[in-house]
């Protein structure tokens, strides 16, 4: 808890100091070049160009996400928006005849067709010296992150500070991107489906809840209703993280260790208690910079975190591997082939599988919550991509995720096979369409979870990804 408030505490004065500075230098700015248009242009061409500066001087993630390049100035502004359509047949299952969740579109689930702003982000990040960068961001989106207790709740989805005097390790505080899998830590810019892989979106973003609520272990494990629901975090965490990366020729080995507190910084202290993160990776470069190099890399990382429930700290588990091959972005014949593995032990969670409606049981529309490490899931994704041409791009996936094998009564695997196009404006504003065959089996059914998984809809998803 004090580590916690630490944290934030340090996290706040450095931002503080960074608006402070930066509110001084537009100020002198202003003063100086207000009387001269050419300048005025200069400065807003500076800030709209602020989001592809860093991505054009970026080796990894790691890099991209956690400095500003050397040149950047001391203040930049960026973002996207991601207006999104969703359509399913809405099909209910043949028992209940309800509209299953997996039917519907979070995260209210009350439509199976509609129409949001699925994300929309806006980012400030600069150089204050050589030797320190900063980044934040805000999430405004229709999303999981942004709904805590069931209501719409706008947050701080990044906020750190980055010290590179030290060679060889780099040092950031404040809210993280954790390291974890590859298909975790990627950006806006490399995303290839509307709907995200089930497998890394299950065990890695997983929702936070409300450690003070007083619930009760059931077969179906600890049921939690919505008002309990803190959201999920997006893979971010409060904490410190140490990284850098080495070139030596076409190889580079990059790192990040971090630790932190597993919770959410939307909701307050809640479900806060330690956590480690830490991933290694190798890269052959092919050529290029930025997300868009060309590269082939592998990637081996571990998370551990310490969650509480009703004043009892349980063990969370995960960990994983990942491969990748990238060649050739925006040009005809690019492609892209990469595989990620997970595994989980322990808070292995299940969404509810209905909405609350009259006659059903708690279990089948609150969240089920298995906390003991004796809990298992595990899963793999495989994804293709090849350019048409320079601006279309057609994309393949491959989506397994088997949650609690251990657990006979509760076991379900999910598969999905995605199809793909995509047609790049610029490296960073395209149109992607999707169509996602999916499957639910159940391996040891009753009459309801067999009636849900015949029910499983297909899902066409259209989006635009408009940067700025």
């Amino acid at each position: 808890m004090i580590c916690l408030h630490f944290i934030w505490m340090a996290q706040a004065l450095l931002l503080s100091l960074i608006l402070q500075g930066t509110i001084q230098r537009v100020n002198e700015m202003k003063k100086k070049f207000a009387s001269k248009p050419a300048f005025r242009l200069l400065g807003i061409l500076t800030a709209v160009a602020a989001l592809s500066c860093p991505m054009a001087q970026a080796a990894n993630w790691f890099e991209l996400q956690g400095i500003s390049p050397a040149k950047a100035p001391l203040f930049g502004i960026s973002g996207f928006i991601e207006p999104t359509v969703w359509a399913q047949p809405g099909t209910e299952d043949g028992y209940l005849h309800e509209e299953p969740h997996i039917n519907l579109i979070g995260p209210e689930f009350a439509q199976s067709t509609t129409a949001n702003i699925l994300r929309a982000r806006i980012m400030f990040r600069g150089n204050i010296n050589p030797h320190i960068s900063y980044f934040i961001g805000g999430e405004f989106g229709d999303n999981g992150f942004d709904r805590v207790r069931g209501a719409y709740q706008p947050g701080l989805i990044d906020g750190h500070v980055t010290f590179s005097y030290l060679p060889g390790a780099r040092v950031e505080l404040g809210l993280i991107r954790a390291p974890s899998a590859e298909g975790a830590m990627r950006g806006f810019m490399t995303y290839d489906f509307v709907l995200s892989s089930t497998m890394i979106n299950q065990l890695m973003n997983q929702p936070m809840f409300n450690s003070a609520y007083v619930s009760k272990l059931t077969p179906a494990g600890i049921l939690i209703p919505g008002t309990q629901k803190l959201g999920v975090n997006g893979y971010r965490y409060p904490g410190a993280m140490v990284f850098d990366w080495f070139r030596n020729g076409p190889w580079e080995f990059s790192y990040g260790a971090m630790v932190g507190m597993y919770g959410t910084v939307a909701a307050g202290n809640q479900s806060n208690e330690p956590m480690e993160a830490v991933r290694l990776q190798e890269a052959y470069i092919l050529g290029g910079k930025g997300p868009f190099r060309s590269d082939i890399q592998g990637g081996i990382w571990y998370q551990h975190a310490v969650p509480r429930w009703e004043g009892q700290n349980y063990n969370m588990d995960r960990y994983g591997v990942d491969l990748q091959y990238l060649q050739g972005y925006m040009h005809p014949w690019g492609r892209q082939l990469r595989f990620e593995y997970i595994r989980g032990n322990g808070w292995i969670s299940a969404g509810s599988a209905f909405s609350k409606a009259p006659g059903l049981p708690p279990a089948l529309y609150q969240t089920q919550l298995y906390p003991d490490m004796s809990n298992r899931a595990w899963g793999y994704m495989v994804e293709g991509g090849l350019f048409l041409t320079r601006n279309i791009e057609v994309n393949v996936r491959y989506d397994y995720y088997n949650r609690l094998p251990n657990n006979p009564a509760q076991n379900r695997i999910f598969k999905t096979v995605a199809v793909g196009l995509q047609y790049h404006f610029t490296p960073l504003t395209k149109l992607m369409a999707g169509y996602y065959f999916r499957t639910l089996d159940v391996p040891h059914p009753n009459i309801t979870s067999q009636s849900v998984a015949n029910a499983v809809d297909n899902v066409f998803a259209l989006q635009a990804m408009i940067a700025f």
